[in-house]
C-alpha cells in the first residue's frame, strides 16, 4: 500500500521525497487500516457476545450514532448518523454492540443504501426480532467536493423489517421519535 500511495503522489505530479510528504505513504496505510477494520470483524460475533434474555416487547431506539465510511465509487468519505429501532420478543441487545455493528460495516467500502440494509438484515435474525428499523442520513464528499458540487446536499436512506415495514403504526413511532417524521 506504501508503493501505490508514493506512485500516486508521483503521478499527480508531487515529490514523494520532500520533507511534508516523505512519511506520508506510511501514514496512508495506517489511516486505511484503520478505515477499512470493518472487512476483519465478523459481525455476527458483535451481536452474539451481548445478547441479553429481557422480556421486553416495546420500541427500542438508539439514534444519532455517527458514522463514517468511504464510497466504493470514488473512495471519498460519507459521514453522518444511523439510527435504529427494534422491537424485542424475549432479548435484547447490549447497546454498544449496536454501534460496533454499525462501524463494522461502515469501516469497509460501501455505498449508503447496502450499508442501511446490511445493519437492519443482521439485526432481525439473532434475537428474533418483531421488527427492525434503520435510517442512516449522511453527506458524501464524492458529491460535496467533485461532481454537481452541492455542499448541503444529504442522502436518506431506510430499511424496514418486520413490524416496521408492515404495520404503519409502528413505521410512523419509530420516524416520529427519531425526529424524521414530518407533519
Amino acid at each position: 500500500m506504501k508503493k501505490a500511495v508514493f506512485d500516486i503522489l508521483k503521478a499527480i505530479g508531487e515529490d514523494p521525497e520532500r520533507e511534508g510528504l516523505k512519511d506520508t505513504p506510511a501514514r496512508v496505510a495506517k489511516a486505511y487500516e484503520h478505515l477499512m477494520q470493518g472487512y476483519s470483524q465478523d459481525p455476527h460475533q458483535i451481536l452474539k457476545s451481548a445478547i441479553f434474555n429481557e422480556e421486553c416487547n416495546h420500541m427500542i431506539i438508539v439514534r444519532d450514532i455517527e458514522i463514517y465510511s468511504m464510497c466504493e465509487h470514488h473512495m471519498l468519505p460519507f459521514f453522518g448518523k444511523c439510527h435504529i429501532g427494534y422491537i424485542a420478543r424475549d432479548h435484547v441487545y447490549g447497546v454498544s454492540k449496536l454501534a460496533r455493528l454499525v462501524d463494522c460495516f461502515a469501516r469497509r467500502l460501501q455505498v449508503q443504501e447496502r450499508l442501511t440494509q446490511q445493519i437492519a438484515s443482521h439485526l432481525m435474525e439473532p434475537i428474533n426480532a418483531e421488527g427492525v428499523g434503520v435510517v442512516i442520513e449522511a453527506q458524501h464528499l464524492c458529491m460535496m467536493m467533485r461532481g454537481v458540487s452541492k455542499q448541503n446536499s444529504k442522502m436518506i436512506t431506510s430499511a424496514m423489517l418486520g413490524s416496521f415495514r408492515n404495520e404503519n403504526a409502528t413505521r410512523s413511532e419509530f420516524l416520529r421519535l427519531i425526529g424524521m417524521e414530518r407533519t
